[in-house]
């Protein structure tokens, strides 16, 4: 059975969470998708949503983004049109500069600036009056990234998964911080599908190919609903996902809408997340989980921390033992992972942690924006003892 709830909500201007210690927050976003997006994009939707519990919490909050973004807060256009959805297809980090420069011009107003553009806020964390804190979002392990951020060691950073942080143990990791999503208009569904699902990019890392392989081996359904925008995208498309529909091996969906994408979730046998890359977090996987379809996915990055084997999906090497976890599917309890995936990756906990950051870094260093992991756990302790003997006085 899947239930639907309504997706009408209310935004709050503000309400008295952060009171008189509401915090100037600037937010940095790409402005390649309008903000919240309606179609597939990992970091933007964490930054609308993340955005938008903040200002629900009183905070003061200013997002740099493409002019066509929607959100209760301020915003400030760094495009006067999302990039994509003018028909943009090449490269994006000047794009990212301009959205790093248009902030810096106002870093007056602000009291922490939160960047999501990956390395192009890294000379305004070192050189900004106040404190600048950067969320990666994308594999460090590549393209001389990790060495720039071994020139970087006193910028504070905050990374999606511990796996992401590997390659640089000794950067100013300040915490790692989990995604969390809105999944109040999330479907759910008790009874298990009879297709599987690639939610994503049309890419080798999204693991396109091991699942038509699956798909083929078990002669189930492969239903894949995926973007197609980089000249290799349409270049695996052709090669290997046109055969496969040809073939009745793949149902094709394309680039769907979100309402779209859930129905499919919580209707699949289970999501599938085979490619063999060390995903830097899993957000896909998460948005499965909540409506209660588990995850199948390699033994690899963020999936690690994300995906509980034998829980709420399995962990494999290959897809031979994607096969054999197929056969142990329908003994997982699609209820309960759905429960448990919206509280521990509810937006709520996401903005939380967030928030905590933030006033650890103010509180260090308001000039400076030098924080240590230490002194931001150490604040984040204060907090829950005080939370906890509020709750029982």
């Amino acid at each position: 059975m899947t239930h639907t709830p309504s997706r009408m909500r209310t935004i709050p201007s503000s309400d008295t969470r952060a009171g008189h210690d509401a915090l100037r927050i600037a937010i940095i976003a790409p402005p390649v998708v309008p903000l919240p997006p309606t179609t597939y994009a990992g970091t933007e939707r964490i930054v609308a949503s993340l955005a938008t519990g903040l200002h629900e919490r009183g905070h003061r909050v200013t997002v740099f983004a493409s002019g066509d973004s929607d959100l209760p807060c301020e915003v400030v256009p760094v495009v006067p049109h999302a990039l994509w959805n003018e028909g943009y297809t090449g490269e994006t980090a000047i794009y990212l500069e301009m959205a790093v420069a248009r902030a810096w011009e106002e870093i007056g107003r602000f009291d922490v600036v939160h960047s999501h553009v990956e390395t192009e806020g890294f000379l305004l964390a070192r050189h900004a009056p106040i404190p600048v804190v950067t969320t990666l979002h994308r594999r460090l392990d590549i393209n001389g990234v990790a060495d720039y951020i071994d020139a970087f060691p006193m910028i504070p950073l905050i990374a999606i998964s511990d796996s992401q942080r590997r390659w640089n143990p000794d950067a100013n990791w300040v915490a790692t911080v989990h995604h969390g999503l809105d999944f109040s208009t999330t479907p759910t569904s008790t009874r298990s599908g009879e297709y599987l699902l690639v939610v994503g990019r049309v890419s080798p890392e999204k693991g396109i190919a091991e699942a038509i392989e699956l798909a083929s081996r078990t002669g189930l359904r492969l239903v894949v609903a995926a973007k197609i925008r980089e000249p290799g995208e349409h270049e695996m498309f052709e090669t290997v996902v046109k055969p496969a529909i040809e073939a009745g091996t793949v149902e094709w969906r394309g680039e769907i809408d979100t309402v779209a994408r859930d129905r499919l979730m919580a209707g699949a046998l289970t999501t599938l997340m085979l490619g063999g890359w060390p995903e830097p977090f899993g957000l896909v996987a998460i948005e499965s989980m909540a409506t209660g379809t588990p995850v199948i996915g390699r033994r690899a990055g963020g999936l690690t921390e994300i995906v509980d084997h034998g829980v709420n999906g399995f962990l494999v090497d290959d897809v031979q033992e994607a096969e054999f976890a197929l056969s142990r599917i329908a003994t997982l309890d699609r209820e309960r992972i759905s429960s448990v995936t919206r509280e521990r990756f509810s937006v709520d906990r996401m903005v939380e942690d967030y928030e905590t950051v933030y006033r650890g870094l103010v509180a260090a260093d308001p000039g400076k924006g030098r924080a240590s992991a230490s002194g931001i756990r150490d604040l984040e302790r204060r907090a829950t003892v005080a939370a906890s003997a509020e709750s029982t006085a």
